[in-house]
């Protein structure tokens, strides 16, 4: 049986797109928490009709952790645009934010990851990539993973210095220093996808990017508050408002994605043992974030 919350979904989709046309407020401003919201309601629920469990279903309260570290996220991602600043809100970099302004945001980059895992999950259930792998291991060194580390923040720093040249960094920045510190403390990581053969996660995470990158784009197209793009060198042939190069992003950006969300998990894994041992000695333990995809099987 499909779930009543995915007809939800559809309707919330369908409503926000008629609303592109007839633009009737407060509803037209705020499409993205209605069709987003839509979105994750109706994917999970195909999920759930694949496979018997979702990620709404069965991990409600982590599902909730997901929308607070996705909003965490974004505004990093924020601090990460200020140097370069590639894409903007409604034509303009400089218009201070207000408080409504910063919660309302906060509130649409809460969509980011909950829809990309969605997605994700959705590709995982029909076995998308499931017999995908590399013809040999490959084995990664301590210097190797130093390397990708050091990389990793050289592509932080950049930005700041030469915005004009180095602006694509930023989208493989917090992969580079993020996933070598995963796969240094056992978590699922690009790294030890690569070392074990196995491709069907690494290539579910690209399609899923790329997926969500294409609805990002077209929904945001037609809406009355929408973010527009300045990229240098590249910023031509635009498929809705972003450069057609542009989408390349997308796909280090699932990677990036994927390492953020697992570095959290680990901090919160760790937190949640350090509060098992404090109410083994009476102090009480409080509720922390735990996983909520289960790769390392």
């Amino acid at each position: 049986m499909f779930k009543k919350y995915g007809v939800l979904g559809i309707l919330l989709i369908l409503f926000a797109e008629l609303n592109f046309i007839f633009k009737i407020e407060p509803f037209a401003s705020g499409y993205f928490f209605i069709i987003w919201l839509g979105y994750v309601l109706l994917v999970d629920a195909i999920v759930y009709k694949i496979r018997r469990h979702s990620l709404i279903m069965d991990e409600k309260w982590r599902m909730l952790g997901l929308f607070a570290l996705s909003a965490v996220f974004w505004w990093i991602f924020e601090i990460a645009n200020i140097p370069v600043k590639n894409w903007n809100y409604n034509g303009s970099y400089d218009i201070p934010l207000q408080l409504f302004d910063i919660l309302r945001r906060t509130v649409y980059f809460s969509f980011v990851l909950p829809a990309f895992f969605e997605t994700y999950e959705l590709l995982r259930s029909i076995h998308m990539f499931s017999h995908a792998k590399l013809k040999k291991k490959h084995k990664i060194t301590k210097p190797e993973i130093f390397i990708f580390l050091g990389f990793g923040i050289i592509c932080l720093i950049l930005p700041w210095i030469f915005p004009a040249y180095t602006f694509p960094l930023i989208w493989l920045a917090f992969f580079f220093i993020l996933d070598p510190i995963n796969y240094l403390h056992g978590q699922p990581s690009i790294i030890r996808h690569f070392k074990d053969r196995k491709l069907a996660v690494p290539l579910c995470l690209l399609l899923a990017g790329i997926i969500m990158g294409f609805f990002w784009e077209f929904w945001n197209y037609w809406s009355v508050n929408k973010w527009y793009y300045s990229i240098p060198y590249v910023g031509f042939f635009k498929i809705f408002e972003m450069p057609l190069l542009g989408y390349l992003g997308y796909f280090p950006f699932a990677f990036e994605l994927y390492a953020m969300y697992w570095f959290a998990e680990s901090l919160f894994r760790h937190k949640k043992h350090m509060l098992r041992n404090q109410k083994i000695s009476g102090m009480p333990e409080s509720k922390v974030f735990p996983s909520i995809i289960n790769e390392l099987k």
